[in-house]
């Protein structure tokens, strides 16, 4: 990894903190919108469903604009690449408030996903070479920390913005702070050059790694056990625990707080051991998604549980996103970036096998068995992962030994 000019504590924190601040402009796009959705179809003529299109045109653009952009942007300085992404995400959201139509909106919402998964990419490299190796997972998670804040602080304000203004405010509000991002990261942000020999070619032959992608497949297959159980939490806590609608804010509150907690430890474990708390957060999600399907008929069992989903949940990230900086180390702004393909298909698979099993009448507790056997699915993916990795430190020393001796704070790469 390249790193930054050597810098004091405080700028490095002012760094973190100004890609933060982009972190929390893209976590509030993402889910404020879906608490806009009625005064949005109804002020455009448009069914539900074809509002739900605008929420998933922004999840297909993160799944495509993350290794396209990531890929494109290799032979880039990686603050100039940080700079244009948050730029491109700035106007694709100023542009959704001057959207004419249905289709304008549709397409402006897809633009403005394609920076979301490759600004994340981007930051959690230059985060990580600002601080010691030891440190990396918990820089990395700082970086996050504005994804989960924004669940806490930025959704419910640009909803009640938008609730109070009209819809559309809250993708001005959302563009304003990706503008100020984009002044933070130029004030404080180190440049950083370009890696030698960087380019297209060698940052797409990250692909040709079974490490990488067995770290996407965990991300995939065991975040899906969380969505599996977050895309029902409404319903659940009104048809199952019994709580009034008017309670729900304070309750994804308490996922939201969750999240923050959840992301900091995360980065915490993973900054002591990357895989064996990979290891911990997936058998540690199997137990509470499965005591979440039998607690939440009671109130406060549901409550704790809420909180609990939001904490596991988000302790994966940093040790998913150290993970594959490890297992990519000539290619770490595309795969860092794959991290959130990878967990916006987790979205999109958790949400459905948790609809299948409602759909077939198996009731609003289904979806957290399902995503307990996700979880363990993963756990098992992590654990052959790993399995692979103690399998290359027993090779005989050759050509190869440098390249298989682990590194002390890092997983082996392969």
């Amino acid at each position: 990894m390249s790193s930054a000019p050597a810098l004091n504590a405080k700028r490095a924190s002012l760094a973190i903190f100004a890609l933060a601040v982009g972190g929390f402009a893209i976590g509030t796009t993402e889910f404020a919108i879906m608490g806009l959705l009625q005064e949005m179809v109804t002020d455009l003529g448009i069914s539900v469903p074809a509002g739900g299109h605008v929420i998933s045109a922004y999840a297909l653009g993160v799944v495509i604009g993350a290794p396209v952009l990531a890929a494109l942007g290799a032979r880039m300085p990686r603050k100039k690449l940080a700079v244009g992404l948050m730029m491109v995400f700035a106007v694709g959201n100023l542009s959704s408030f001057f959207a004419p139509d249905y289709h304008w909106l549709l397409v402006s919402r897809f633009v403005s996903g394609l920076p979301h998964g490759a600004f994340f990419g981007v930051a959690a490299v230059i985060a990580a070479s600002l601080v010691a190796p030891t440190r990396r997972a918990r820089a990395i998670s700082m970086v996050m920390l504005g994804l989960s804040i924004a669940n806490v602080v930025g959704v419910p304000f640009a909803t009640w913005l938008g609730q109070q203004a009209g819809w559309r405010w809250m993708f001005v509000l959302v563009g304003l702070i990706g503008l100020l991002t984009v002044i933070l990261m130029v004030r404080f942000v180190p440049h950083q050059a370009t890696l030698p020999g960087a380019s297209i070619r060698r940052e797409l032959g990250a692909l040709r790694r079974v490490q990488v992608w067995l770290a996407l497949l965990v991300g995939t297959v065991g975040f899906g056990g969380f969505f599996a159980v977050y895309a029902y939490i409404s319903p659940t806590m009104t048809h199952v625990a019994g709580f009034d609608t008017g309670l729900l804010p304070l309750i994804v509150g308490l996922y939201g707080l969750g999240n923050v907690v959840g992301n900091i430890a995360g980065g915490r474990l993973a900054d002591r051991n990357v895989m064996g708390s990979i290891y911990g957060i997936l058998a540690g999600t199997v137990l509470i998604l499965a005591s979440y399907a039998w607690l939440v008929q009671y109130k406060a069992g549901a409550l704790a549980l809420v909180f609990l989903v939001g904490t596991i949940g988000s302790m994966l990230v940093p040790p998913l996103q150290t993970r594959l900086l490890d297992v990519s180390p000539d290619a770490q702004s595309l795969a860092s970036s794959l991290t959130h393909s990878a967990l916006n298909m987790a979205n999109a698979l958790g949400a459905l096998l948790g609809g299948l099993v409602i759909a077939w009448g198996w009731g609003y507790r289904s979806p957290a068995i399902v995503g307990a056997v996700l979880a363990l699915m993963g756990l098992g993916i992590a654990l052959f992962s790993g399995l692979l990795d103690r399998k290359g430190q027993r090779e005989p020393a050759g050509a190869d030994a440098a390249h298989t001796r682990p590194v002390p704070g890092k997983s082996p790469v392969r």
